[in-house]
């Protein structure tokens, strides 16, 4: 079993001390996000885990206790978020200067193969142009070189909570038409991004895009990876993807147990979190010692 810590929520950044008091106690409790009442044990006892997948934008809360996971014999790796948005969309996070310190960090500490850079999600927009990526992207695939292997790119999906979430944002206006994979701009901007990495040896690969970008140079990726895994050393016997996940998602299955709603980072275009301010609530009652992240 490979457990997703997690695609709800930031618990590296938020929940580091709770996930590493449910390691040790071998178990946590999840809650279902369509059915809240429905609640289900996970065992997280290490004969059962095969690995840990942490989903991060800012691990750095998490590093100090990254050998002691290490020494309990569970293998795992990060996808790691870093994106150069303004304040207006990303209000939570440190300063990116800040954000590309501790991804360095983090792969000197467990390698740069275990740590996935993801740029995610492309939006343009009137202050995130084509060029504004381009320029930006080109900057971190630099700062990143010799820390990371590869980079996992996706294309703003415009659910409700996100134009709900990007509407609310003052003077910013989202170019619909031109986030869609097939617009000449679009693939001339993903043309650019795949150059950009290959020249400083990052592969690049697209997260969850129903348009075949190979021509480009982007092949599709899995961020619940077996490749990664058998780099570690870890076979998974079953690499078909997982049902539970959207159709254009590849990866194999894992069991997240994260919750939605708890994340503190305030990004407006969050395709997990629907109300900020009853995340920030949940977060407040958070206690590290119980068997769920937090309660409903």
């Amino acid at each position: 079993m490979i457990i997703s810590a997690s695609r709800r929520t930031d618990i590296p950044a938020f929940y580091s001390e709770w996930i590493i008091r449910r390691i040790r106690a071998g178990s946590c409790r999840v809650s279902n996000p369509f059915n809240p009442s429905q609640v289900r044990e996970v065992s997280l006892r290490r004969e059962d885990v095969d690995a840990f997948v942490f989903w991060s934008k800012n691990p750095a809360p998490m590093l100090p206790a990254l050998d002691g996971i290490a020494d309990l014999g569970y293998p795992f790796y990060f996808q790691l978020t870093l994106n150069p948005f303004p304040k207006d969309l990303e209000p939570g996070l440190p300063d990116l200067a800040e954000r590309i310190e501790t991804f360095r960090d983090l792969s000197s500490r467990i390698g740069p193969h275990r740590v996935v850079w993801r740029y995610d999600p492309i939006i343009i927009s009137n202050i995130t142009d084509h060029d504004f990526h381009a320029r930006c992207f080109e900057s971190l695939c630099l700062d990143l070189a010799g820390s990371t292997k590869r980079v996992m790119v996706s294309i703003v999906d415009f659910y409700k909570k996100t134009e709900r979430g990007l509407h609310r944002v003052p003077g910013l206006d989202v170019k619909v038409e031109e986030n869609d994979a097939g617009h000449p701009a679009m693939q001339a901007l993903l043309g650019r991004l795949a150059a950009s990495a290959k020249a400083s040896g990052i592969e690049i690969l697209s997260c969850a895009e129903e348009s075949d970008l190979s021509p480009l140079g982007i092949r599709p990726g899995r961020c619940i990876d077996p490749e990664i895994l058998r780099t570690m050393g870890i076979a998974i016997a079953d690499d078909r993807k997982d049902p539970g996940q959207r159709k254009a998602c590849l990866c194999v299955k894992s069991v997240d147990i994260g919750m939605t709603d708890t994340c503190a980072h305030g990004c407006v275009y969050c395709y997990s979190t629907r109300d900020h301010d009853l995340a920030a609530e949940r977060r407040s009652r958070h206690d590290p010692e119980a068997a769920m992240l937090a309660e409903r």
